[in-house]
């Protein structure tokens, strides 16, 4: 039996059609009304909705609507549901057996680097566990990576604040630093914590990439900076990483 299809959902789904298929950003009731052949007063029963919700969001300053945190929470579902974890463990396993180091995967969220797991060095003098802890990205190789793929606007509602907070020395403390090395890490497909963050640790990530070519987590070494010299990291380091970041790329189906 065919069962007809409820409207204010099919609505909704192409309302983030919408999103999906544009390249800016935010869109206002009248773009909405027209792009879906709706009222505007419909369109905006619908937006209530879904930023009751939190799956859509209305920018302050300009009054646009644009997609919110919950559309966000609801992708990093899907990409657990697929194990990204559990697909990227034995690759870790990997890649600890093979350098000696204790290897990490992380997202990126909301500005922060969130550590899903580890593979651990057996190795007397090891890093302390980041695993389940928000870093700011910034300061990591993790978050760095995948912030290299975001563009400056992006970069800028990130980050709204000229002057970046400061945890060592070797801190990015200004936005175009940071911008700067993002381009260098985007040209280069791999991104360097220099003891950015904590004080004796560096660390190399490069980045796993879903179907469509997009960042979804990254693979990281970490290690104390005495192990961690910059021609170890990018001669023997960097080419395992590489290997079996691809490996878990190409099982979220992303084609090199």
């Amino acid at each position: 039996m065919k069962v007809k299809p409820i409207q204010s959902v099919y609505h909704a789904l192409q309302l983030f059609e919408v999103f999906r298929m544009a390249e800016k950003e935010e869109f206002g009731v009248t773009e909405l009304s027209n792009a879906l052949g709706l009222h505007k007063n419909n369109v905006f029963r619908l937006l209530a909705t879904l930023s009751s919700c939190g799956y859509i969001e209305q920018n302050p300053q300009t009054e646009n609507y644009r997609l919110g945190i919950g559309i966000f929470n609801l992708g990093q579902k899907f990409i657990h549901k697929l194990g990204i974890l559990k697909l990227a463990r034995p690759f870790m396993k990997k890649i600890t057996t093979e350098v000696g180091e204790s290897a990490y995967i992380g997202i990126l969220r909301e500005g922060a680097a969130i550590y899903l797991g580890m593979s651990d060095t057996t190795l007397p003098v090891r890093i302390a566990s980041r695993v389940g802890k928000d870093v700011p990205a910034y300061t990591t190789a993790i978050g760095k990576i995948q912030l290299a793929y975001a563009d400056d606007e992006e970069i800028d509602k990130i980050y709204p604040e000229a002057k970046l907070k400061k945890f060592t020395p070797n801190t990015i403390v200004t936005l175009a630093e940071l911008k700067r090395q993002l381009k260098e890490a985007a040209a280069n497909d791999y991104s360097i914590d220099n003891e950015e963050f904590e004080y004796g640790v560096r660390c190399l990530a490069v980045p796993i990439k879903d179907y469509l070519g997009a960042p979804v987590a990254a693979l990281s070494v970490s290690g104390p900076v005495g192990r961690m010299s910059d021609e170890r990291m990018i001669n023997e380091i960097l080419p395992v990483v590489q290997k079996y970041s691809r490996e878990i790329s190409k099982r979220l189906g992303y084609q090199s």
